[in-house]
């Protein structure tokens, strides 16, 4: 009984001593470390009487866009009173960055004037913040808390090779349709891709072909 009531007692001064942590995410199964998604929103006012944009405005916004670095990840809104109308000039423009132009538009500040679109380009962009992080070091643990760096390299591998960021938030639906070549492609170019990993003077050659023997033997 004594020996009982002497564990108990230590078992209690240990919890007294050791602060309380109920809200600590570090000590679940679930990295800390995710990636963090931010939208920057860019707005341009392109004059489109009558619902035609003029070929100096296209210059123009072409010019902007060039300047942006418009590329994949990025979506390209139309607003406006005559937003369907002067889409397909902008649609054209876009097209050259292999763009399209997204139905709807998110809220922007400022009045679009009589006679205008508004262009805007919404960017997201995926980052891990924090990491690398080794602020702590990983051993001892005495409180069973995940390595501060934990899941920094999966995190950060998703978040630079993710095409568009927003599917992070959102995900993608297959659809009804699904194309099982499509799903084959990456496995199909897997198998031709010719081998990197060989010694010099050796034909690159692609995987499943017969090996090229380059040595050449005396009579």
């Amino acid at each position: 009984m004594r020996t009982r009531i002497a564990i108990v007692l230590l078992a209690s001064a240990f919890a007294a001593t050791t602060p309380a942590r109920a809200d600590q995410p570090a000590r679940g199964l679930q990295a800390v470390n995710q990636p963090v998604v931010t939208r920057t929103d860019f707005a341009m006012d392109v004059a489109a009487p009558g619902g035609t944009v003029p070929d100096a405005e296209q210059a123009r916004l072409d010019g902007w866009f060039k300047g942006l670095g418009l590329g994949y990840g990025d979506h390209i809104y139309v607003d406006g009173e005559y937003a369907g109308d002067a889409a397909d000039a902008i649609a054209r423009v876009a097209g050259r960055y292999g763009m399209m132009v997204s139905p709807g538009a998110p809220v922007t500040g400022g009045t679009i004037l009589p006679g205008t679109a508004r262009v805007v380009v919404s960017r997201t962009r995926a980052t891990v913040p924090g990491c690398p992080n080794w602020g702590r070091p990983a051993a001892p643990d005495y409180a069973n808390l995940q390595t501060p760096n934990f899941g920094c390299a999966v995190s950060s591998n998703l978040a630079a090779m993710v095409a568009d960021p927003q599917d992070l938030i959102y995900g993608r639906s297959a659809g009804s349709v699904i194309d099982a070549s499509t799903a084959a492609k990456a496995i199909q170019m897997y198998r031709d891709w010719p081998l990197t990993g060989v010694s010099p003077g050796v034909r690159l050659r692609p995987v499943g072909a017969p090996k090229v023997n380059t040595e050449t033997k005396g009579n």
